[in-house]
């Protein structure tokens, strides 16, 4: 096996040498530890924004929407992206940037300067480190993980993800109640400096961009055709891009909900956030059996339905403290292993069907739509969450998501078992 993405396509040898990598084991750490953090910051900054500066549910949406809404650069930033060679030098200074910004929250806090103007340029620039991050890290992924151990790679990331779903919000939530949520920040961009240096020892030969056929505008359109007339793009990205635009309704509400309405402290919401993460470790693991069992494509649709649909019964939680953080926990639980069982397969479909030389482009392209439709579903869900009340906003939002499995069923991805299918 190779680390260019030219491994065998079939067998069990790949997996076995994937476990074995040490540039994979050290790239999986490094996403492992960023993820860690994040899990925090996303807990931090919508409690600062509600606890210190009393935001309203627009104003928390309109934070959360700014954290997505650099993805619209993507369109440009993975076309330019795609000429450049050194795509390890822009996930590191990617990391860089980010820690540096998050770091100016705890400073402000301890001068007692602190603003929501500030949290939205902290959002915002953020924001646009990881869509840099994202841009670079589709061609670094492919230059350390051969084609026929997509699925499984991208599991062990998946999972990674999901053990921080499940420690994060119990640790930020802990850490932000002993220290305040200004200064647990510190944490999330700590963890972006230990992401960069150990990305920064990850050895890999990284082939130079095709010769330049068109201008940046050209490599942008060819990035939009790729997607919207590819049978199997276009498909994953009409289904992510419904069911992220329902599901952040929820996520821009989520806090506030269960802060205000529910009458939940900080570690509370974390134990229930952390608990609930479960499954998306079991469904992290599961979801290459499963996949192997029915079929890629029927895997990706029951995790499409198994997401959002739980959500919707967010609005009926309610009793003592104890039985709602376990309705919160429990209606968690079944929409994480949603999410990994559609993510991990998607994902591996996407890495698969994407030309070597347009994998840049395509996530740019790809992410503009799929997450830069997350700022107009947080917007929504603050509308709709002072127009009509949150607990009937989450029911809307719970059952709309579920429509987004009617872009797999009329599609061939519901047809595809493996990436060895002539579709795939």
């Amino acid at each position: 096996m190779t680390a260019t993405g030219t491994g065998t396509a079939t067998g069990t040898a790949p997996r076995l040498a994937l476990h074995r990598d040490r540039r994979f084991r050290t790239f999986w750490l490094s996403e492992t530890i960023s993820q860690f953090g994040d899990r925090i910051s996303e807990l931090a900054l919508p409690l600062i924004a509600v606890t210190l500066l009393a935001a309203t549910p627009v104003q928390v949406s309109v934070l959360t929407a700014l954290i997505w809404l650099p993805n619209l650069l993507g369109l440009f930033l993975g076309a330019w992206v795609d000429q450049r060679t050194h795509k390890r030098r822009l996930l590191i200074i990617a990391d860089l940037v980010r820690a540096a910004v998050l770091l100016s929250v705890p400073v402000a806090y301890l001068f007692g300067a602190i603003t929501l103007t500030q949290l939205y340029l902290v959002a915002l620039l953020t924001g646009v480190g990881a869509v840099l991050f994202a841009m670079a890290r589709q061609a670094f992924f492919v230059a350390l993980v051969p084609r026929s151990a997509y699925v499984d790679a991208t599991s062990k990331l998946s999972m990674s993800r999901s053990l921080s779903f499940i420690a994060g919000p119990a640790v930020g939530g802990g850490l932000i109640q002993a220290l305040s949520a200004p200064v647990a920040i510190v944490v999330d961009a700590v963890s972006f400096l230990g992401s960069a240096l150990l990305l920064s020892r990850i050895s890999v030969t990284e082939p130079p961009p095709p010769p330049r056929r068109t201008s940046t505008l050209g490599l942008v359109r060819e990035g939009l055709a790729l997607v919207l007339r590819q049978p199997v793009l276009r498909a994953a990205l009409g289904c992510t891009s419904t069911v992220n635009f329902f599901t952040f309704i929820i996520s821009a509400l989520l806090v506030l909900y269960a802060s205000r309405e529910l009458d939940l402290s900080a570690g509370a919401i974390g134990v229930a956030f952390g608990f609930g993460a479960l499954g998306g470790l079991a469904g992290a693991a599961l979801a290459p059996r499963i996949s192997r069992a029915i079929g890629l494509g029927r895997t990706a649709m029951i995790g499409v339905v198994l997401f959002p649909a739980p959500l919707a019964l967010t609005a009926l939680v309610s009793g003592p403290t104890w039985t709602k953080v376990a309705m919160l926990a429990a209606i968690e639980l079944v929409s994480s292993v949603g999410v990994m069982l559609m993510d991990v397969n998607l994902n591996a479909l996407l890495t698969a069907v994407t030309p070597d030389d347009a994998r840049g482009r395509r996530a740019g392209a790809y992410s503009a739509v799929n997450y830069g439709i997350r700022p107009l579903g947080a917007l929504v869900g603050g509308v709709l969450g002072t127009s009509i009340g949150l607990r009937p906003t989450l029911v809307v939002a719970g059952l709309g998501g579920v429509l987004a499995v009617l872009w797999l069923l009329m599609s061939p991805v519901r047809h595809i078992r493996t990436l060895d299918d002539p579709v795939a």
